[in-house]
């Protein structure tokens, strides 16, 4: 039962990453690889991204540094400049799809809490970012199967008031599914039975990703931004109501 939904996520997994090359070279954003020497300090564009997911051992964090915007070329740090993640230099790395960028590993067990990224540019100034993370964790307990009326999810981890995207992905090719950022209040999140209309009953597939992006506050001339993102998947069975069994789901 559960082989036509590997397979949709595998078609939806290389649909995305096609769209995702294909997209990023028809922006022009640059994988050449410069030397942050040859630049002016103030021209450097910050690009910081931190991801990960509920059940994976590490939280990525990845650091670029681009001449002249957010899609120039990227930057080897030279000259004396450099960039410390929790007070820990970062060894440069290259791919032939990014260019030159800045990796490390975290155990997201370890992560939850106050981070630093420094830059330090060639005339030895100092660029700090801080953030803090915290990881989303459901509070609501997901049976094996649900019924097609308002689903309601309880979040941990959330502002008052936050945004999370909502997935909802089903095994039928042909339908839509649900993919949008929600306004969360509360840690609630609410799909509602309308919602629903765009998803066939059986096996789904549910993601919550808390998504963050927001200007780096200590920035150069040229500036950049911050993104952090952090997700969990559930799966369960979606069944059509039973008006005869007063509102309960079909038995499976």
């Amino acid at each position: 039962m559960n082989c036509p939904f590997k397979m949709k996520s595998r078609l939806l997994f290389f649909i995305t990453i096609s769209s995702f090359l294909f997209l990023s070279s028809c922006s022009g954003r640059s994988n050449e690889i410069g030397g942050s020497s040859d630049v002016n300090p103030e021209t450097i564009w910050f690009d910081y991204q931190i991801s990960g997911e509920e059940g994976s051992n590490d939280m990525a964090v990845m650091l670029q540094f681009r001449f002249a915007g957010k899609n120039g070329t990227t930057l080897v740090l030279d000259g004396g400049s450099k960039v410390e993640f929790d007070g820990i230099a970062i060894k440069a790395d290259s791919s032939k799809m990014t260019g030159a960028f800045y990796e490390v590993m975290k155990p997201v067990n370890e992560f939850a809490g106050k981070h630093s990224i420094v830059f330090t540019d060639i005339n030895g100034k100092q660029y700090k970012e801080e953030f803090n993370f915290t990881p989303i964790s459901l509070k609501t307990k997901i049976p094996d199967s649900l019924a097609r009326q308002d689903l309601v999810f309880e979040l941990d981890g959330l502002d008052h008031t936050d945004f999370v995207r909502v997935l909802l992905t089903d095994t039928a090719f042909t339908s839509e599914g649900i993919n949008r950022v929600d306004t969360v209040k509360n840690g609630r999140v609410i799909i509602s039975k309308e919602d629903l209309e765009t998803v066939v009953n059986g096996p789904v597939q549910l993601e919550l990703i808390k998504e963050y992006e927001k200007p780096v506050k200590n920035g150069t001339r040229e500036g950049g931004h911050i993104s952090i993102n952090y997700g969990l998947k559930r799966s369960f069975k979606l069944n059509s109501l039973n008006p005869s069994k007063g509102g309960f789901p079909d038995a499976p």
